[in-house]
């Protein structure tokens, strides 16, 4: 599913020393359609294009994450989104700087509210999707098989919406998926389907003193109604990536026009709330870049 449209005049126009915006061209990783990543991406695209004059970025649909790392380190694509837990490893990863850490990813174990699943270990022996292969879900979830020694009947890899038909026809039992809050295709699911989310907190500890990289948050019943009341759950950092050779010009804009544009992207999902100037610069262990940097120096960071 990899994308090559435009690359070669994107390599053309996104290298060097400076660049005229006007010219500039971008192929933007996202994630599967119903995500986070690709409204904030659609809503991003649009901004850019209204607000720089440059050509509407392309915004394609990828399996996430690892997917849209490999992508940029490959040279398929300019932009991308990924957690901070996809990028470690990856060959080529030194290329990669950041333009901003962006909204906190939720880890959402959801479950048919129909069986006796009380606990992670509960999962020893069903049928569970571990998201999509090379997305963030997958590194995630199984970095919490791995410390937890549970082991499912059947792991699937499947993406964010085809785990949620699956559960729908009654193929699946459980499934992973990490993003921002709420996330459409769960809340459209919640309609179709009586579903609980897990609380992790009988396994919270071990899981971070082995991934010190995830935090904790608790998310409330409201985000989706649903009956189970809140759980305690883990977050993981996002952030928008570029690789080195793009133009210090062109990353300060892009930059400067996440942050003008924030209601707007407010519009497109509303994880783009928690976005802002004082947290974007944690991007460890990724490098700003040094466009990026100048905008926040401008800021006064």
């Amino acid at each position: 599913m990899h994308a090559a449209v435009s690359l070669l005049t994107a390599a053309t126009v996104l290298t060097g020393c400076s660049s005229t915006l006007e010219d500039v061209k971008i192929t933007m990783a996202t994630g599967p359609q119903g995500g986070v990543y690709y409204s904030l991406g659609n809503g991003l695209a649009d901004a850019w294009n209204g607000r720089l004059g440059i050509a509407r970025p392309q915004v394609v649909v990828t399996n996430g994450s690892k997917d849209n790392v490999l992508r940029l380190v490959n040279n398929q694509a300019q932009v991308g989104f990924s957690q901070a837990d996809a990028i470690e490893g990856v060959p080529g990863g030194t290329k990669l700087r950041a333009l901003a850490r962006m909204h906190d990813d939720y880890l959402q174990v959801i479950v048919r509210a129909d069986l006796p699943v009380a606990t992670f270990a509960d999962l020893a022996g069903l049928r569970v999707s571990i998201g999509a292969r090379e997305s963030g879900v997958e590194i995630i979830a199984n970095s919490l098989l791995k410390a937890t020694n549970v082991k499912p009947r059947q792991q699937l890899n499947l993406g964010l919406d085809a785990s949620a038909d699956a559960m729908r026809e009654g193929r699946l039992d459980a499934f992973f998926w990490s993003g921002g809050l709420p996330t459409g295709s769960i809340t459209r699911l919640t309609r179709d389907l009586q579903v609980r989310m897990l609380d992790l907190k009988d396994v919270l500890l071990t899981i971070r003193e082995q991934f010190p990289t995830y935090g904790s948050a608790t998310l409330p019943a409201s985000i989706y109604n649903l009956p189970s009341g809140p759980v305690i759950t883990l977050v993981v950092r996002n952030f928008l990536l570029v690789t080195e050779s793009m133009p210090d010009d062109v990353a300060e804009a892009l930059v400067r026009q996440l942050f003008e544009a924030q209601p707007d992207l407010v519009k497109a999902h509303s994880a783009a709330r928690t976005i802002e100037q004082r947290s974007a610069i944690e991007t460890s262990p990724v490098q700003l870049h040094p466009g990026a940097v100048r905008y926040y120096r401008d800021f006064k960071v």
